[in-house]
């Protein structure tokens, strides 16, 4: 039958379409079903367009400060038009060659909306009409969307959840941010540096709250020093939209409440997983709304997997994409293929990363989660102070911190939070997974001058043998 495959993945997201390719690499008839644009929200509407606006943002703040760079510039001004234009020129691109990969690995696409039927059945209501899709196995990866405030919603044009921040018709004169998660941090870091007044009020007593504590407060000072309000310990009790803003009721950490109005509002206060009205309701088991999985993406039903931003957190592109191999070469496995080996999904090596400015990332526990899951730690903390690459970079400000098993030497986890530490954290991660200890670490010879001379430099002092502090 046409419309019969070994595997259908109903969404095309970083953990999808990347599901699709192992598939159709591992020899298996794949299709994929997207209801809106290949690529899913990550690539069109998150991590890539962001990252974009961030980018020029960051061009705008080191324009400003050209002057400590021995330069001159005059007249330096924002195209907010020009930005947003740019940042979605940069998604469309990306979106061009997910269709490419998709083309090239002989894929099939099935543009619509896809409902299940039965564990390995559905149908697509999409621009063909009405199409009925059988398949041997069904991945769902059908992501998740921004929370809303129940008291109020988004409406693109005062309240806007970070799908309206991306592409603003004005820029706001006077921005609230509710939540400090990485998506909040990022909007906030963005306008601010884009010359918005920005307010971010945290819930939790401490901003990026999954985060390691110190690096939370070494983030806050920074952001605080380049002009951001930041309230934690508080909550929005009321907001009020108009025509010319928002008018929010914050409560503080003192219990006093504060009336502040705002031109725009962003929430960022996470995600509702799309696992709504798409028919697995009675084929898995759920728990607010995510669906339970085995390490390699099994549902309860047999021929039904699930990976992404619709299964339990982290939340994150890289682990959808991880999780989406896994899912494909247990699949390939159980149709016969002895020469493929998936390793379960191991997320305590699994890398976050903020791109704000500065920027945060980590893998591991954290030094409390680390205390409290029984071990006796060995922490090391060193300032990009110490080291000449950030010096001449222009980029002083930043720490790295590593905790280790004092027992044994092994690396429990890293946190850092400076210039380009989304780039580096990835060292980190690699020994996690090599399970390396403090002994191959300080045996590592590191290029100089580099921002990576600090990876060594936090493992030695995490035991007395830091050399530049």
């Amino acid at each position: 039958m046409a419309n019969s495959y070994d595997v259908i993945v109903l969404g095309s997201g970083p953990g999808g379409y990347v599901a699709a390719i192992r598939c159709a690499q591992l020899g298996l008839k794949t299709a994929i079903v997207e209801r809106e644009l290949l690529g899913g929200i990550c690539l069109n509407w998150g991590c890539i367009p962001t990252k974009a606006l961030l980018r020029s943002a960051e061009i705008f703040h080191y324009m400003q400060h050209a002057g400590d760079y021995g330069l001159k510039v005059k007249e330096i001004e924002a195209d907010l038009d020009a930005v947003v234009k740019r940042s979605r020129g940069v998604a469309k691109q990306l979106n061009q060659g997910v269709t490419h990969l998709m083309k090239k690995n002989k894929i099939t696409v099935h543009m619509g909306v896809g409902t299940m039927t039965g564990p390995t059945s559905l149908t697509v209501k999409g621009e063909k009409g009405e199409e009925k899709l059988t398949a041997k196995h069904v991945i769902v990866a059908t992501g998740a969307r921004a929370r809303d405030l129940p008291f109020a919603p988004a409406d693109g044009k005062r309240v806007w959840t970070y799908r309206h921040a991306m592409t603003p018709s004005e820029m706001p004169k006077k921005l609230l941010v509710i939540g400090s998660g990485a998506i909040g941090i990022e909007f906030a870091s963005f306008y601010n540096d884009m010359g918005v007044d920005v307010t971010v009020v945290e819930m939790l007593d401490r901003i990026v709250p999954v985060e390691d504590a110190d690096i939370s407060t070494f983030l806050e000072k920074s952001l605080t020093k380049q002009g951001i309000a930041i309230k934690t310990g508080a909550g929005v009790e009321e907001l009020k939209v108009s025509d010319k803003g928002v008018t929010a009721k914050i409560k503080t950490k003192d219990g006093k409440v504060e009336t502040t109005e705002f031109s725009h509002c962003i929430t960022a206060i996470g995600i509702v997983p799309n696992t709504e009205n798409i028919g697995i309701d009675k084929l898995v088991e759920m728990d607010r709304g995510f669906i339970q999985i085995d390490p390699y993406g099994r549902t309860k039903t047999k021929g039904l997997w699930a990976i992404g931003d619709c299964t339990p957190g982290p939340w994150l592109a890289h682990k959808a994409s991880h999780e989406g191999v896994t899912c494909a070469e247990a699949i390939a496995q159980e149709l016969g293929n002895k020469d493929v080996h998936p390793h379960p999904l191991d997320r305590n090596a699994i890398p976050g990363c903020t791109y704000c400015h500065p920027q945060v990332a980590s893998v591991g526990m954290t030094e409390a989660k680390a205390k409290e899951a029984g071990y006796k730690v060995n922490v090391g903390t060193f300032p990009f102070i110490g080291n000449g690459k950030a010096i001449a970079l222009g980029e002083p400000e930043g720490i790295i911190k590593t905790v280790f098993d004092a027992k044994t030497g092994e690396l429990l986890g890293a946190h850092m939070c400076g210039a380009e530490v989304t780039e580096l954290i990835q060292g980190y991660t690699v020994g996690k997974v090599l399970e390396t200890t403090e002994a191959e670490l300080m045996q590592t010879v590191f290029p100089h001058p580099t921002l990576s001379e600090m990876l060594h430099e936090s493992v030695l002092a995490a035991y007395g043998r830091a050399l530049h502090i």
